[in-house]
């Protein structure tokens, strides 16, 4: 076996699925009613460190104020979800699958409370 060359490569294991950095950003709410916001608008945003955020979706041209919703996290990322309350789901008729446009995520007065 002389004069063979064999070339080997490496492949990443980093995978890039969303490239969010700046809001508004739309997202489908899943089937557990909890809306996914990714890892790389979480840090762009600096909100890594928060349990609690107050959000303003949009949905069906209607602006929605979430106050103090827990942001729910993984364990090896930087990802968040949160849960939309049953009264919103119920009043604006929000259900899985559909489109909401989140419009801002700013710290909750929870936040202070909690530390």
């Amino acid at each position: 076996m002389v004069g063979v060359t064999v070339r080997v490569s490496v492949r990443s294991r980093k995978l890039r699925r969303f490239e969010v950095t700046a809001l508004p950003f739309a997202v489908r709410v899943y089937i557990n009613n909890q809306v996914l916001v990714p890892a790389s608008l979480v840090r762009a945003l600096g909100i890594a460190h928060l349990r609690f955020a107050d959000v303003d979706l949009e949905y069906k041209g209607f602006v929605i104020e979430l106050r103090g919703v827990r942001l729910l996290r993984t364990r090896h990322t930087d990802a968040r979800q949160f849960t939309i309350p049953k009264r919103v789901r119920e009043t604006y008729g929000v259900g899985f699958g559909d489109v909401v446009k989140i419009l801002s995520i700013r710290p909750s007065i929870t936040n202070k409370d909690k530390d």
